[in-house]
């Protein structure tokens, strides 16, 4: 007998090619089955999505080619993963293919059934290990008896009034927690709650996600969990998945959390695609985070799918709930199945948003009862929010970078003992060179945009398409020997700090030692996590960086944070922008005084040119609900997101003549599409950036006041798009993609 599978292949969306291809098999292959089939001269990985008995109508047998192999060794994906996928590619307009393969581990594409069974064998004497004692009852008070309490740890009244209605949140929960409230240690115990909850006969063992923005907050995060749960579940149950893992760490990852092996898994926003057959809890720390929208590729956003994939988590429990149930010889429920009248929650997936500064739009969700809004306003110890201190520039010597009270008061504390933070986001020495005389700047020939001078190593170095040159003898225009550099980035800071804080003694007589974190010092492996060491131990005394130190890391000794370049994003002309600029102040604050002891002494310092800005008074009272107040307020009038809604169509091409064509017909074929009275449509505009590697790049602005209107529309559109790339005006487009729910316009 044969039979016909549809198989889902990395096709992009501008392709054209259908959601999925037909093959046929000798045997049946259950949905969700990993495969190796031919795609023109290539042999690639697929997921099959079906298994028909017949075939498609109009495919004869001669003309289907045959699938070419099955990874038999692995389960297939489940139903809700592929749900998950479908609702992935549909709502953020990509093909089935594309968000499904990027989902898979890359190595995986490589692998035949007998690689796979070895690694599958390495790995299980690997994490031959034993586990260690059974897990003792989760004691809420913190006494050390527990062996997961760190000793002396004793958790807040805040921290167990949240537990507790954790435990009973039906809803999404929106944890709006101060920075040092301790909400990694809620964290750390819900977890644990979930996976001392017992799992039914059959079902895979209980999983949990925690999800961070960035790489660089996964160490000290995986270290707080291997701690608390290795020893319980054994080597290999807490796993990473993040974009700075080899190809095969990240295999290995993935195939313990598809196999149940791993029970948590810590990663960035790739994470919330991986495949978690026992998933019970979704944590995403600093949800307000733009790292968690993906820019390239399916531009999903993380955070979004992570409420989507704990709904359908829950709604596919509670009918595994019911047919057991129902079933003559039903299998034991685990504690909590909801059939008795005043039990606990029947089983669900649970997700939690964490943040000191909440995105707009989370927080417009729980206004309207969409989420369950937990409040954890108090530090652990008692300790106070740091003060806030503007420095008025217009009042500090001409041309200072730093203010002379700013260094006087790093002086101060690092003759203390104590660590002070600088936050520049720009890295790089400047990010111009110039000539003063025939006004020559440091172009890149490839990018509409400045190379960044990098004195370490005398370089420019645009860090859009990576072209890098040496710092040239003498200006290229005019033969100048006197080229400058304009503007300032960490490194010039760093020099500069250096400079200042020559005359400086720490405590025991050494000099005062200043150092740099930013994409440059943490590109080699293992940097990252010596330069966070050497700054825990106190080697440090003041710590120049972008926005990377900014937030999630636990400074002990920190007590002043400043601000050197907060006014570039006061008046920018992206609406985001004032919500992106009071997050940043405010985590960057939040790594000040986080040690009571010395909370009462610690500040927030930002240099500004604009002291009397509204966004500062509700920054210095740390107060993130009136400043959220204001901005919905205003995006409501202006008809903005959350209150409206938008999408981009982005076309990149060889001119930005072709790009204009592309958008230009799509907005013109579009008049005729049902719902479009509902929708804008905005004219064609190049980017800010328009040329990025000689690649021309455009945009047009979509509008719906209605989030199912957008949608429809962007269906509807699809077909449209794709036939506008043969328009004759369109000649030299080399891609056009859609993004919804865009961050940056």
């Amino acid at each position: 007998m044969t039979f016909w599978p549809s198989v889902v292949v990395a096709t992009p969306a501008h392709s054209g090619i259908g959601a999925s291809l037909s093959y046929r098999s000798e045997f049946s292959l259950a949905p969700g089955t990993l495969v190796r089939v031919p795609l023109g001269a290539r042999e690639v990985l697929g997921v099959v999505w079906d298994c028909p008995t017949e075939p498609p109508e109009g495919l004869s047998e001669g003309q289907a080619k045959a699938v070419a192999s099955v990874l038999d060794g692995l389960p297939p994906l489940n139903a809700r993963w592929r749900q998950l996928v479908k609702f992935a590619a549909q709502y953020y307009q990509r093909s089935l293919g594309e968000v499904a393969l990027a989902a898979l581990p890359p190595q995986l594409r490589e692998l035949s059934n007998e690689q796979l069974a070895r690694r599958f064998k390495r790995r299980a004497k690997a994490t031959a290990t034993a586990p260690g004692a059974p897990p003792a009852p989760l004691d809420d008070t913190g006494d050390p008896s527990d062996g997961l309490a760190r000793e002396g740890h004793t958790l807040s009244a805040e921290q167990l009034e949240t537990l507790a209605r954790l435990r009973e949140a039906a809803q999404p929960v929106l944890l709006f927690g101060a920075t040092g409230s301790g909400k990694t240690e809620v964290y750390l115990r819900a977890t644990r709650d979930v996976l001392d909850s017992a799992t039914p006969a059959g079902q895979a063992p209980t999983q949990v996600l925690v999800m961070v923005p960035e790489i660089n907050l996964t160490p000290q995060l995986e270290a707080r969990f291997r701690e608390r749960f290795e020893p319980l579940f054994g080597t290999g149950s807490v796993v990473c998945m993040h974009s700075g893992m080899t190809p095969a760490q990240r295999l290995g990852s993935w195939l313990a959390a598809h196999t149940g092996t791993a029970r948590i898994v810590l990663g960035t926003r790739m994470a919330v695609l991986a495949s978690l057959p026992g998933l019970r809890l979704i944590v995403v720390d600093e949800e307000h985070d733009p790292s968690y929208k993906s820019q390239e590729g399916a531009r999903y956003s993380a955070r979004d799918l992570a409420v989507y994939r704990a709904k359908v988590e829950t709604e596919a429990l509670a009918v595994e709930a019911a047919l057991l149930r129902a079933s003559p010889h039903p299998s034991p429920l685990p504690e909590g199945d909801g059939t008795e009248s005043g039990s606990a929650p029947p089983p669900r997936c649970q997700v939690v948003l964490g943040s000191a500064t909440p995105s707009l739009e989370s927080w417009h969700a729980a206004d309207q009862g969409r989420y369950v809004r937990l409040a954890m306003p108090g530090r652990i110890g008692g300790g106070a929010l740091p003060r806030l201190r503007l420095v008025d520039m217009h009042h500090q010597p001409k041309g200072a970078v730093l203010a002379p009270p700013l260094v006087a008061a790093m002086a101060e504390r690092i003759a203390r003992g104590e660590q002070c933070l600088v936050l520049l986001n720009r890295r790089g020495y400047a990010p111009v060179l110039a000539c003063h005389d025939c006004g020559w700047k440091s172009d890149c020939a490839h990018c509409s945009a400045y190379r960044v001078f990098h004195k370490l190593d005398r370089t420019l170095r645009c860090h859009h398409c990576g072209f890098t040159e040496r710092v040239p003898r003498a200006c290229p225009g005019c033969g100048n020997l006197d080229i400058s550099p304009v503007g300032r980035g960490t490194e010039q800071i760093e020099e500069q700090l250096g400079a200042l804080l020559a005359d400086v003694k720490r405590p025991d007589g050494g000099p005062a030692r200043v150092a740099r974190m930013d994409a440059d010092s943490t590109r080699l492996k293992g940097s990252l996590e010596q330069q966070l060491a050497t700054m825990h131990r106190g080697e440090v005394d003041v710590l120049v960086g972008t926005q990377m130190i900014a937030k999630g890391h636990d400074f002990r000794r920190i007590t002043l944070v400043a601000s050197v370049n907060a006014d570039a994003a006061l008046f920018a002309s992206d609406f985001r922008a004032p919500e992106r600029l009071f997050a940043l102040l405010m985590q960057a604050a939040g790594r000040a005084g986080r040690d009571a002891a010395h909370s009462a002494a610690s500040e927030m310092w930002v240099q500004t040119w604009y002291p009397q800005h509204p966004l500062f008074a509700t920054l210095k009272r740390h107060d993130y609900p009136a400043f959220a107040a204001e901005q919905l307020t205003e995006r409501e009038q202006a008809g903005m997101p959350p209150y409206g809604h938008q999408a981009l169509l982005r076309a990149d091409a060889r001119s930005q003549q072709a790009a204009h064509a592309f958008l230009n017909g799509a907005a013109e074929r579009s008049l005729a599409l049902p719902w479009r009275e509902e929708i804008t449509l905005y004219p064609a505009v190049p980017l800010t950036i328009q040329r990025v590697a000689n690649v021309e790049r455009a945009q047009m602005l979509v509008e719906a006041a209605s989030r199912a209107a957008l949608q429809r529309f962007l269906s509807a559109w699809q077909p449209v798009l794709l036939d506008c790339r043969s328009l004759p005006e369109a000649r030299g487009l080399i891609r056009f993609a859609v993004d919804v729910d865009p961050l940056t316009i």
